[in-house]
Order: structure tokens, then sequence, then C-alpha cells
């Protein structure tokens, strides 16, 4: 009998479904949302939110342009019942009051993209639209409200308990590691050898977070070099032909890359996480590893330097300027200019030494003149260092980064 009625109920949901679609057929994208927002039905939702979502995987920039328009200006929250709600909440709270307070409060849209997530797919398809969001944004900022909407949701479908940690490496599907190579974004990959350099040597790593509704997609990864000594050059690290050593043999974990892979993710962190996830599973495995540092670039530092007009700034030599910048150079929040710096500051690192010539590519030399910075994350100062950063914006860095500054 239970056999009979699951193929009973999958051919009732087929035929419900195509119904659902018939009728649907020719109607605007506008439309087919509002009929969403009205539905109760599961099969008809998932119907109709596919439609829709396809409708809008189709549209022009115009078309989709129209679609965010409507979001914002028909399934905005009303300011007068949210005004009123919230007095009638103050005077006399009870769960009652509170739900209607709510309930006002959430803009329908908000409502709209949890529907469409219903979807098998749409989690990605709503990720996909957010970036198309992001790049409207620049020219409309009127949008912006509705990217709030988004930001809220994300936050909730990809907080930490949902995220999987997976290790990457020779053996992973081809189509994660043709994704690798698209994403990676601090040291380009050239080729399918260059590839195999960074994952199959018994001292490389490479990890990744993924969420269940994007199994194939990485949402950001890190590539880790284990080595003997804190390394001060992306060329060495990175050379082909260069001789692997053992893992067993590392004392040190060197995270060289962090790459986030999906544009409409933006603003959503997952860096700190990854980082601090895997040290402590490095550590755990490999009980050699007592020092974890990155090997990073310094994206801000020639546009610093440009906008300068210090005789003894230019003359000083690079190591003097990179150190000087990344402790001195700040925004009006009082934190570093320096993205990269923002970041490993933020999770709590500090800035351990930096090198000149560490990084010779074009790209390099354009950034910061071939500079490069380890930030060393030391697990016991960790906790103390991001409490620092975050309330009094303290730069924890090594005496002998704050000599370079100094001398300056």
């Amino acid at each position: 009998m239970s056999y009979f009625s699951s193929l009973f109920t999958t051919v009732f949901e087929r035929r419900f479904a195509r119904a659902v679609s018939s009728d649907a057929e020719g109607r605007g994208i506008t439309d087919l949302a509002l009929d969403l927002l009205g539905t109760q039905g599961e099969v008809s939702g998932v119907t109709l939110a596919r439609l829709i979502l396809d409708q809008y995987g189709q549209a022009d920039t115009a078309g989709k342009h129209a679609f965010f328009n409507f979001m914002m200006q028909d399934l905005e929250i009303d300011p007068v019942e949210v005004v009123e709600s919230l007095k009638v909440y103050k005077e006399a709270p009870s769960k009652r009051s509170y739900r209607a307070y709510a309930r006002a409060s959430e803009p329908r849209r908000q409502e709209l993209l949890r529907r469409l997530n219903q979807v098998p797919g749409g989690t990605e398809r709503l990720v996909t639209m957010r970036k198309d969001l992001l790049q409207m944004m620049r020219e409309d900022p009127k949008l912006e409200p509705l990217d709030v909407d988004f930001q809220h949701l994300f936050a909730s479908w990809f907080n930490r308990g949902f995220l999987v940690l997976q290790p990457i490496n020779w053996s992973s599907p081809a189509e994660v590691l043709e994704k690798i190579i698209a994403y990676e974004a601090v040291h380009a990959i050239d080729s399918w050898d260059d590839l195999r350099r960074r994952l199959q040597p018994s001292d490389r790593r490479c990890f990744g977070f993924f969420h269940p509704a994007m199994p194939n997609e990485p949402l950001i990864f890190v590539e880790v070099a284990l080595t003997k000594g804190i390394p001060n050059s992306i060329q060495t690290l990175l050379a082909d032909g260069r001789a692997p050593i053992e893992a067993d043999e590392a004392d040190t974990a060197v995270f060289y890359s962090i790459s986030n892979c999906q544009a409409g993710l933006a603003g959503i962190s997952f860096g700190n996480l990854l980082i601090k996830q895997v040290a402590a599973d490095l550590s755990h495995h490999l009980s050699g590893l007592k020092t974890f540092v990155t090997l990073s670039p310094i994206p801000g530092l020639n546009k610093w330097l440009k906008t300068h007009n210090n005789p003894a700034l230019a003359a000083a030599p690079l190591e003097n300027q990179a150190a000087h910048y990344l402790l001195e150079a700040k925004r009006e929040d009082r934190t570093p200019m320096d993205p990269v710096a923002r970041f490993h500051l933020g999770n709590g690192a500090a800035v351990h030494a930096v090198h000149a010539g560490a990084d010779t590519s074009v790209n390099g030399m354009h950034q910061s003149g071939g500079a490069m910075v380890n930030y060393l994350y030391d697990l016991a100062q960790i906790t103390t260092n991001h409490e620092h950063f975050v309330t009094e914006k303290t730069v924890t860095a090594s005496a002998e980064v704050r000599a370079l500054s100094a001398a300056l």
C-alpha cells in the first residue's frame, strides 16, 4: 500500500504541477510572484517558484532591474503599520502584539525569497540573483534596501552550522577542480599541471567550505603549504621542480591563498571560520606543526605610496614602506587601509614579517612592488588579538615590523 500510495501521490503532483504551469503560461514574473505569495499549497508553490526563477534567468538586464524595482516598491513594508504595531506592542506586550509587529516590520519580499528557495537548486540561483543586484546597485543605489533583505536571509542560510569543510585534492571531482582554477583570486592557476603542483604533493593541502544546497560549488577555499620555517617568497613556495617534504617533517602551515568563490555572497564572512577550522584540523592530524602563518599580498601599498609627497618615505627601503603602511595607514574608522590586513587582523592574527621581492609577478609588482607579508596566527593569542583589534583598533605586530615602521 505504501508503494501504491507513493506512486499515486507522485502522479497527482506531476499532473497538478503541469496544470499550474499551464495556467501560468504567458503571465509575467510579477504576477507569478504575487500568486506565489498568496498560495498555500506546496506543489503549486514549488511550481510557481520554478517558473519565476526560470523567467528571471531568461530576462535581460532591463527585465531583471524591473523585477528588483517591483520587489522594492510593491513588496515594501508599510511604515505607518510598523509604527502603529510597535506602539501597540509597547503599550501591551504580548505574543499576539509582538507577532503583529514582527509581521509588519518584515517586507513581503523576504517571504518571496524564502518561497523561491523551495525549488531544488533555488539557493544557488538566488546567490546568482544577488550577484546581479550588487552590480545594479552601483548605478541604482535605491535598490540597496533589497540587498539588506538578501543579506539577512543569507546570513541564516549560510551560517556555520550548515557549512561543510571538505579537503580538496587531486582526487576531487573534475567539476570542483575546474572551479578551483576559475575561482583562484590571489595567485592565478595557469594550467592543470600548476593545479597538480598545488594539490598532489605530500606537503600541500587545500580546504573549502561547501553548502548542502550547492554541493559542487565551493563558497571559499584556502590553499596551504606545509614547510620548514616561515617562507618569504611565493615564487619559491610555488616553484616548479621544487623538492616536496613529507607532511610530518613540517613545522609550519602557510595559508598562501584564500579565495571567495561566490560574488553573490559578498559580505557573508566565511574566511575567519575557515582559517581557524583548518588550523585546528591540521594541528590535530600533524602534531609537528607549531606555526601557522600566511604569505599574503599587500594590495593597497603602491596606491597609498602615490598619495604621499614625502621624500623620506619615497626613498625608504620597500620593507620599511610596507611596514609603515600596514601599521600606520588607516581609514576614517581607524582600521587599516589595506583590506587583507583588516581581514587577518580582525581574525586575530598579528603582522609578523614583511618581505621585498616576495611576489615578482605582474600583479604583485603592480600592487606592492613585490612586497608580501606574513600574518601570524598564534592559536593562544587569536582571541586576545581579535578583541584588541575590535575594541581598540590595535594592530598587533612583531617587534621587527614595528622597528621597520618606526625607522621612517
